[in-house]
């Protein structure tokens, strides 16, 4: 089993930044990835951004040259910083320990954090 433990949303003028962390413990060697996950008001999940082991990264085009996922390996941790927030970018997000192959990644067996909320003020 995985335990995925999120910290740092808040709330933020737009323009803002932020970074949410999220610590995995348990088995983390049953995963090669880690993502991101957002879901907004009456919208579906989406995929943030993920990472590989090797630090090979995948974002969703709306994100791209303002959010950038990190991989602490030491730590289990994995970060998203988020810089230029818009708000659009208001949701609850999630942190996933998945698998990660050819740039795509997949959220496997279902390791999920608690979600964290974030909101940006316009």
């Amino acid at each position: 089993q995985v335990r995925l433990v999120q910290s740092g949303g808040d709330l933020v003028q737009a323009g803002g930044s932020l970074r949410l962390s999220c610590v995995a413990s348990g088995s983390t060697g049953s995963f090669n990835g880690m993502a991101w996950y957002r879901q907004g008001p009456g919208k579906e999940r989406e995929l943030v951004a993920g990472i590989s082991r090797d630090d090979d990264t995948t974002y969703t085009e709306s994100v791209k040259g303002r959010f950038t996922i990190s991989w602490d390996n030491a730590k289990n941790t994995v970060y998203l910083n988020m810089n230029s927030l818009k708000s659009e970018d208001t949701a609850v997000y999630y942190c996933s320990a998945g698998d990660y192959y050819g740039g795509v990644y997949y959220p496997g067996a279902g390791y999920w954090g608690q979600g964290t909320q974030v909101t940006v003020s316009s």
